[in-house]
């Protein structure tokens, strides 16, 4: 037997990892720097596939990746001007989503009353972020902001990219919760971690710990640990995002979209005040930090990340084969962020079956609001 679906599931733990993410958020979805013009990607939110694509203007686009003729996917297709082409018949797409040509003959037919779903985008911190939601809500929903990377002095950050074969929930419960410092003993991101604060919110759950950070040999000593406390961090889950915070000097974000129910891809965004130099009293100036950002994320941070990566996709495969064994998670931080994904996607399933009973006749609503016998 697989895991039960969320519906289905009996505990926290099952519902957990079979909840989705509310779409009604702005998710980062792919670099902004790795869509050329008239260049089209395929982006999946809990299953909805998107063609996300740069049109000759450069302005990005989204739409629903499939041609409403024969219902293949526009990302296998071109883009011609502001348009998107299906690859099969031809058949052009406005930005609007709307049917705006058909290069064939059409029988003495009018052009089809046909158009597509089509979707937010908007541009920052170098990721292209889309709203899968209801696209009327997109204007009132902000994107995330990280005031560090704003301004005429932004810190310095170079973001990480990751697709991990694991629940979007393994992953918050991974990144938030230190009592998995085992798996980093080489590289020592943080150790003896106490959790000393828990809080919980509506929309979010905020924990600290004391903790030493950055203990690497090598990567420990650009860390300048007389300017710097690094024996507390503070972390939050703000849903659907999460964000550490040590001593307002070195800090990250983690953005993730979920694919699918055993998929998730992240977006890691570490960004420094400033690095010491070493067995020196100097700091780097601010032009050397994204050079020392980058060679710092491949020798230290994406190899760390790996070692979350691999535990998180083996956690999967350990759910889907054990998931009906007794439950044994004794860290309340993981109980709150698993009880914030049920409530918010139980919100978001409310909210769409209101909808859905709001666009029924009004006699098939009545019956549905009766109460059963």
């Amino acid at each position: 037997m697989s895991p039960p679906s969320f519906e289905n599931a009996s505990n926290k733990r099952e519902k957990a990892r079979a909840a989705g993410l509310d779409p009604n958020y702005w998710y980062a979805v792919e670099f902004d720097k790795n869509i050329a013009k008239n260049q089209i990607k395929r982006v999946t939110f809990w299953g909805t596939h998107v063609a996300l694509y740069r049109d000759e203007r450069g302005s990005l686009r989204a739409v629903e990746d499939r041609c409403a003729h024969r219902h293949l996917p526009l990302s296998i297709g071109e883009v011609r001007g502001e348009r998107i082409v299906c690859q099969y018949h031809g058949w052009e797409f406005d930005s609007d989503g709307r049917l705006a040509h058909v290069p064939h003959d059409l029988f003495g037919l009018k052009v089809p009353q046909c158009r597509l779903k089509t979707y937010a985008v908007q541009v920052r911190y170098g990721l292209v972020w889309i709203f899968f939601g209801d696209r009327e809500a997109a204007t009132k929903v902000p994107l995330p902001l990280i005031p560090d990377l704003e301004g005429p002095e932004p810190w310095a950050c170079v973001p990480v990219e990751f697709t991990i074969k694991a629940h979007h929930s393994m992953i918050i419960d991974n990144v938030s919760d230190f009592t998995h410092e085992y798996l980093h003993r080489k590289f020592k991101p943080f150790s003896e971690a106490k959790l000393t604060h828990l809080e919980s919110t509506d929309d979010a759950v905020f924990v600290e710990y004391d903790t030493k950070v950055g203990g690497g040999k090598v990567t420990g000593m650009f860390v300048d640990r007389r300017a710097v406390d690094t024996n507390h961090m503070k972390l939050g889950y703000q849903y659907p995002y999460q964000w550490s915070n040590t001593d307002d000097a070195i800090k990250h974000w983690l953005f993730n979209v979920p694919i699918d129910e055993r998929t998730t891809k992240s977006f890691y965004l570490f960004h420094f005040k400033s690095f010491r130099v070493p067995f020196l009293p100097l700091r780097f100036p601010k032009r050397l930090m994204v050079p020392l950002i980058k060679a710092a994320n491949e020798l230290h941070v994406k190899p760390l990340l790996s070692e979350d990566a691999v535990a998180c996709e083996a956690e999967q495969e350990g759910w889907e084969r054990h998931w009906d064994q007794p439950v044994a998670e004794i860290s309340p931080a993981v109980h709150a962020f698993q009880n914030l994904t049920i409530r918010k996607w139980e919100q978001h399933l409310a909210r769409e079956a209101a909808k859905k009973l709001s666009k029924q006749p009004l006699n098939l609503r009545r019956r549905e609001e009766q109460p059963s016998e």
